[in-house]
């Protein structure tokens, strides 16, 4: 059943074109419904507060890890927002699915750690009134808005229900929480004791929240680095998360939610571990609810990638070339760009293959400057020089390395984040 489902996986080609459709059906959506008004006319909007790139469980690189279908199982997933409101409202994902998603009921909760929920906060999510919803193949659906206020840095449970026999399809690999799967309509059940668990976000890219105060939305759009790969499991210490807490500790910048666009093993311009960034720029960057900056920080894996698949290789003329195409689309839509430099990564490694080559650190450098000397952006953030070990300029600092000298520790994750002037983010009448 399992290969049958991959014989039926759509072509790169065709993930392409629903990938566009996809994000310009998203920022529509988004752009209409960023600004309301409530009962006493005072004017609400609505900003992303979390997310997570939707991915292809059945790509055929990496294998994917098991379940491949859900069964009368609930899934309750953790996360954290960036920002808080006094509503709130899920993306369901079926971008890469092949058959519609049938969601039979969801709710979401504050989280009171592990499986638990906390009882008072238990609330339905309903689709246009309906407790249940069915998402086509290639889609994305907003949940109705519910009346749970939830704070910033506010872990919640998005639990949902699926009734019958559901391939798995669209996810996000690299969840880095972990998740827990129960037997049956379990939705509203308090602990989930006995479940499975999991370590990937299911069918869901998004949480947004109304508030009346005024914000910014800034979206990190990275690779592994900024999906966090080499950080502690279930501590949020991805960069973006150190981001987001630190601009809150230090309130210069206003209201500011950060959300994270990683996706490990992404790259500018080549599909499969993931869409192609300037395949899913539409839908991940620019179709975030009240989107106003961008960071960059991706291109490390169009360079190392050569070495797993060296017909893939690319040139950084390609790779400056796709990295200001999606720039130029930012900017005519009014989106800030911060343009980050690659890290240092000698000695780099991924799955016992060498993933740093001299040719490699020739093509990285050649790409920093062309960062350094970008006057199309609003900002360079030398990511480089805030990570490098300053006996060996090409080497990340040891520190700062999570041990395969590719992905920042914990330590490195947070000097990420602090090298992000935080004045470019400031909220402006």
């Amino acid at each position: 059943m399992k290969h049958a489902l991959r014989d039926r996986r759509p072509t790169w080609s065709a993930i392409t074109r629903r990938n566009l459709l996809g994000g310009a059906l998203a920022a529509t959506l988004a752009a209409s419904v960023l600004t309301a008004c409530d009962g006493d006319d005072k004017v609400t909007h609505w900003y992303g507060s979390w997310s997570a790139s939707p991915q292809d469980y059945n790509e055929p690189f990496p294998a994917p890890p098991p379940p491949s279908f859900f069964n009368n199982q609930t899934i309750r997933q953790v996360l954290r927002t960036s920002i808080g409101g006094d509503q709130v409202r899920v993306r369901f994902s079926n971008v890469f699915g092949t058959s519609p998603l049938e969601i039979a009921g969801a709710r979401i909760a504050l989280s009171a750690g592990g499986s638990s929920i906390e009882p008072a906060s238990d609330t339905e999510l309903r689709f246009n009134g309906n407790a249940s919803a069915t998402i086509p193949a290639g889609g994305e659906l907003w949940s109705d808005a519910a009346e749970l206020r939830v704070g910033a840095e506010e872990e919640l449970a998005v639990s949902l229900f699926l009734a019958t026999e559901t391939a798995v399809s669209t996810v996000h690999a690299l969840g880095l929480r972990t998740h827990y799967v129960a037997a049956g309509n379990a939705l509203s059940t308090e602990t989930l004791s006995g479940a499975e668990t999991r370590s990937s976000y299911y069918f869901i890219s998004g949480v947004d929240v109304r508030s009346s105060a005024r914000a910014n939305v800034v979206v990190a759009f990275g690779d592994s680095i900024t999906d966090g790969a080499g950080t502690t499991p279930d501590t949020n210490r991805r960069w973006p998360d150190y981001l987001s807490r630190r601009l809150r500790a230090d309130g210069s910048a206003g209201t500011v939610s950060v959300l994270n666009a990683g996706i490990s093993g992404g790259r500018i311009l080549t599909d499969v571990i993931g869409p192609s960034g300037v395949n899913r720029f539409e839908r991940d960057v620019l179709g975030q609810t009240g989107v106003t900056h961008v960071i960059f920080l991706l291109g490390i894996n169009d360079i190392g990638f050569a070495s797993f698949v060296p017909e893939q290789e690319v040139t950084v003329e390609q790779m400056t070339a796709g990295t200001q195409s999606m720039i130029d689309k930012a900017k005519a839509r009014g989106v800030k760009v911060l343009l980050g430099t690659l890290l240092p990564w000698k000695g780099a490694n991924a799955g016992g293959v060498p993933y740093y080559s001299e040719a490699g650190e020739a093509k990285r450098q050649a790409y920093n400057a062309w960062v350094r000397a970008n006057t199309t952006v609003d900002g360079v953030i030398d990511f480089d020089q805030a990570l490098r070990d300053p006996a060996d300029p090409l080497a990340l600092l040891p520190a700062y390395d999570s041990g395969d000298h590719l992905h920042p520790s914990d330590e490195g994750a947070e000097a990420l984040a602090n090298a992000v002037d935080i004045r470019l983010l400031e909220v402006r009448p």
